[in-house]
């Protein structure tokens, strides 16, 4: 099942401050959300290589909000998250 690149959620510019958890983790680290669509965001974070493939990304500190994310790209402090059920 092939990919169509040019079906791509359209992505709002938002720049707001995020907080992502790791998978069945609880300490929130600090992220700035570049973009959003319905079905993912771009992130900046300071140690971007040092995560795992998935995470929850939430607007407040509280670890139980968010969504769940899988990680499907990385560029340096950069990376493209899939949001998932």
């Amino acid at each position: 099942m092939a990919k169509d690149k040019t079906k791509r959620e359209p992505r709002k510019s938002v720049r707001q401050s995020g907080w992502i958890t790791l998978d069945g983790g609880f300490a929130a680290r600090p992220c700035e959300v570049l973009d959003l669509s319905s079905s993912g965001a771009k992130l900046v974070l300071n140690e971007a290589e040092s995560l795992g493939s998935r995470l929850r990304l939430g607007f407040s500190r509280d670890a139980r909000q968010g969504r769940q994310c899988e990680v499907v790209w990385r560029r340096g402090t950069t990376l493209g998250v899939k949001f998932v059920n």
